[in-house]
């Protein structure tokens, strides 16, 4: 049965040989902007993953809250949105 992640698990085996690469490149002395421009990819990329799991998360996790009617339910995936979002302003 596929995942829900399936395609952001494909991404995240992706950030992790990106991150390999710039781990070889700074081995191997590499200039420091080329490996401060694969930074930035990587960094990237990690925003876009992030994103798409907050919208799995707001199309999965809180519409099954706000459709079981449960209060408590709903308080909790509301709650855990502000603390996420404290954490990535900070």
């Amino acid at each position: 049965m596929a995942s829900k992640f399936d395609k952001e698990i494909a991404r995240m085996k992706r950030i992790e040989g990106q991150a390999r690469g710039i781990a070889k490149m700074m081995e191997e002395d590499r200039y420091c902007i080329d490996i401060l421009q694969q930074m930035t990819a990587t960094e990237a990329a990690l925003r876009a993953a992030k994103s798409k799991i907050l919208a799995i998360h707001a199309g999965h996790c809180i519409e099954e809250a706000v459709e079981s009617g449960d209060k408590a339910s709903q308080r909790e995936k509301f709650t855990e949105l502000v603390d996420l979002f404290g954490k990535v302003g900070r």
